[in-house]
């Protein structure tokens, strides 16, 4: 080769004398380095790794990657490429970091990969300093509070959601932003998003930016809002309908690799769940029409059927009240009517409700959690394999041979030394660096196989258990005695029965005091006992510190939060001695300061309730169910996005279909003589006049509302009259969406969350003094039991075909 060629010529691609494309000899090649010309150490090869080398300090500096290495040693004529292997070193961090930001984010407890990355981007040094730089804490962050701030915009904007209510008889007018403040906020953001799809094209590559249809998607959308936005300014912010609104919430879609999975999930179940909504539908028809049957007027009948007045009237009406009969909310409002007149009409109703109800909706549900369970377990096992392909990828470029060259290796693997030298200079948790560390020093000099090598990897899945610091030592035996006392378990267990006799005072007075009014209140002894809990509360704290030590008693989070709480007791028991002096029969509930003295014993008595929670970790099984909601709480947050993703857009088309169609009444500081006149359970009747879709906050919580499906008839029937008959078919499409599809899912994780968790299986303690006690598995990925391991067949045949790296060995 007599030129090289810019992002072409191989890094690593003929160590061995092998062909550029042949897969059987070498090492891992890179196909898209920056060569300068003119650079040639030795005939035949560039120095195209100086550059990588010369950007390593950037390389190392960002956050996740794992390892790197210096000791591919590639002979050739005799010579050793040390800027080959420098260059290898660069690219084994990325893969590294690859396969370090695996996404199973439905784990139980703290997730510490949340990311999902692929290998296939460029690989020369200038790429690979953006990838870094892109994939940096500051700009991610910044990233996220874009999109943030983008969908923020919607409570601002016309129509703001800036009033104290959202009833439309008290409302005031909102304040408007003037036309070109909020376009100049979403404008930047605009331009944050134009940069983040302009680099991740490049890192990919313009042939993959073709074939992936997310960012295809990312540009068109930009394209639309940008238009949308320049119309909107040139019509001075008095366009009828914004395109770009319906449109934000993809920015939050597009950001998070685990809801464009649970999406993809979603729409290969929704076949699945179409054969059941199908059966429903069916249902609903045939009991409809042996409805309006049923419920018809005879011609013996002498008064009028108040069954099929009230709720058969026509078939639309009547499909409404089964429909929402499918979801109880109108039960037994709808039968009463036929009931009363025959105790027969109850089968009709019953029938219906045991069919709809009790089989096809929970059919429905199990049907959703066993197909979206198979769905998501190959998209998982997706995610497994790309963990995989990162470690072997960075395993191939890492590996040393020993021996002559052209003669036979002797081993082939990782040097530890050098593993631990490259260790040093990657960003992530000290426990984990330590664990790698130590996982590493156990093979000594012994060169690391690609089994080995993945174990290391499997120390990122540990969560090192805290240890605590070590307690005060006294000389004293009186001061030893106390410390065992007051650092016993026991004495936690005092504590809690003080709270609860604390908890149980205040409920006694709460009874006592239901139809007082605060004037006629004497709190002399609930001021009395306050104070006594108080000062316990203090004692206890200071105790504690006493028997394990400032540090000690701040390793344990319940002390943490109990010593925050007893300091804002302290400091408004405080403020309530010196304002209203020490407690003393009639001490009324009068206002000298700030707050009432009422006010100001209701707020301590409201922190005393919150501190009582702290019985909660000293409850095994409370704190198993406690544990487990709030590792739903962080782990599916996917299920989260997308359900925010569903609200805004259903909010937004409900704000263009519905805002302005709830009128206030006619004087409407009083409806004392509307409520009067109007029949009983109807929304104005109901009073449900905060339940409209004039702002975007008041949306949300009529949406809210619809999808909790208490009492959602009487808004469907209220839109029916204010609106039309067709607005049914909006709050029916939200019904099925949020409380039939994603209610179904949500619940189908939870349950698939808290039979791996309560799997005795699952918590089987490593023995006392063993290496594996030092650390406690995260709560693994709830499905990564029955996840298969990738052949080494499949790894190395994806490998081949990354379009910028060969596999030649």
């Amino acid at each position: 080769m007599s030129e090289p060629q810019a992002e072409s010529e191989p890094l690593l691609g003929r160590a061995r004398g092998g062909s550029d494309h042949d897969c059987s000899e070498g090492l891992l090649a890179s196909s898209s380095v920056q060569v300068d010309s003119g650079e040639v150490p030795w005939p035949g090869r560039t120095s195209a790794s100086t550059r990588l080398w010369s950007s390593s300090k950037m390389l190392f500096s960002g956050t996740g990657g794992i390892l790197g290495n210096d000791t591919v040693v590639l002979e050739m004529r005799g010579h050793p490429c040390m800027e080959e292997k420098r260059a290898s070193q660069r690219h084994s961090c990325v893969f590294c970091k690859h396969s370090s930001f695996w996404t199973p984010c439905l784990t139980f407890g703290k997730c510490l990969v949340c990311w999902y990355r692929s290998i296939f981007h460029r690989m020369d040094a200038r790429s690979m300093c953006l990838y870094r730089w892109y994939y940096s804490n500051l700009c991610q962050r910044t990233l996220s509070f874009t999109i943030f701030l983008i969908l923020f915009l919607a409570f601002i904007e016309t129509p703001s959601s800036l009033t104290r209510t959202a009833d439309v008889r008290y409302r005031s007018l909102p304040w408007e932003p003037p036309c070109g403040l909020m376009e100049g906020v979403e404008l930047l953001c605009l331009l944050v998003f134009v940069a983040d799809v302009s680099v991740k094209g490049y890192l990919v590559g313009w042939s993959q930016f073709q074939r992936n249809l997310w960012l295809l998607a990312y540009l068109t959308v930009l394209v639309v809002s940008l238009v949308d936005w320049t119309v909107s300014l040139s019509l001075l912010c008095q366009e009828p309908l914004r395109m770009r609104r319906l449109l934000r919430p993809f920015f939050l879609l597009q950001n998070s690799s685990m809801m464009k999975k649970t999406l993809k999930c979603i729409r290969s179940s929704l076949p699945d769940m179409a054969s059941v909504g199908l059966l429903l539908a069916i249902h609903l028809c045939l009991f409809t029409t042996f409805g309006m049957l049923l419920f018809t007027v005879g011609e013996k009948d002498m008064e009028p059927n108040r069954e099929r007045l009230a709720y058969f009237r026509s078939l639309p009406e009547a499909l409404t009240s089964l429909l929402v009969l499918l979801t109880t909310a109108n039960n037994p409002d709808v039968m009463i009517p036929a009931y009363s007149k025959n105790r027969a009409y109850a089968i009709f109703f019953v029938v219906f409700t045991m069919i709809g109800s009790l089989f096809l909706m929970n059919l429905l549900t199990a049907i959703i959690y066993n197909q979206f369970r198979g769905y998501l377990m190959k998209s998982l096992q997706t995610s497994l394999f790309r963990r995989r392909l990162g470690t072997r990828a960075a395993y191939e470029v890492l590996s040393s041979r020993l021996g002559q060259a052209g003669a036979t290796p002797e081993a082939v693997g990782v040097k530890p030394q050098n593993f631990l030298q490259v260790l040093q200079k990657v960003q992530m948790t000290n426990s984990h660096k330590q664990a790698i560390m130590e996982k590493v020093h156990s093979y000594n000099d012994t060169l690391l196989s690609a089994d080995e090598f993945q174990k290391v990897f499997d120390e990122l899945d540990k969560s090192v258990i805290k240890e605590h610091p070590l307690k005060p030592q006294y000389q004293s035996p009186f001061l030893q005695t106390a410390q065992f006392l007051f650092s016993h378990y026991y004495f936690d267990y005092l504590g809690n029965i003080i709270a609860l006799g604390n908890l149980v005072s205040i409920c006694v007075f709460l009874v006592q005091d239901a139809d007082v009014l605060p004037r006629n209140r004497d709190d002399f002894v609930l001021g009395i006992l306050d104070c006594i809990f108080i000062l316990y509360y203090v004692l206890e704290l200071l105790l504690k510190v006493f028997a394990l030590g400032p540090w000690g008693y701040l390793s344990y989070p319940s002390n943490v939060c109990d010593g925050l709480l007893t300091s804002i007791l302290l400091v408004l028991e405080i403020s309530t001695l010196a304002v209203y002096g020490f407690p003393h029969p009639r001490w009324k509930p009068e206002t000298l300061g700030l707050l009432s003295l009422w006010d100001m014993t209701r707020l301590v008595n409201m922190l005393i309730v919150f501190r009582f929670l702290r019985i909660i970790p000293n409850m095994k099984p409370m704190a198993m169910v406690v544990s487990t909601v709030l590792g739903l709480v962080q782990n599916l947050r996917a299920f989260g996005g997308i359900l925010v993703v569903v609200y805004y857009v259903f909010a937004i088309v409900g704000i263009s279909l519905f805002r302005g169609t709830i009128v206030a009444p006619f004087g409407n500081s009083s409806l004392a003589p509307a409520n009067g006149s109007a029949s009983c359970g109807s929304f104005e009747q109901l009073e449900y006049w905060a339940n409209n879709f004039d702002d975007f906050a008041a949306a949300l919580v009529t949406l809210w509302n619809v999808m909790v499906v208490n009492n959602w008839q009487v808004i469907l029937d209220a839109y029916e009259r204010y609106v039309g008959p067709w607005s049914k078919i909006y709050f029916v499409l939200w019904w099925l969406v949020s409380s039939v599809i994603w209610v179904n899912l949500f619940l189908a994780l939870l349950l698939e969350n808290f039979l791996h968790r309560w799997d005795p299986q699952n918590h089987e303690q490593p023995p006392a003094g063993s290496v594996e006690a030092a650390y406690q598995m995260s709560e693994e990925l709830m499905f990564r039991d029955i996840l298969e391991e990738p052949r080494e067949e499949e790894l190395t045949e994806k490998l081949c075909r990354h379009p910028h790296l060969w596999l030649c060995r």
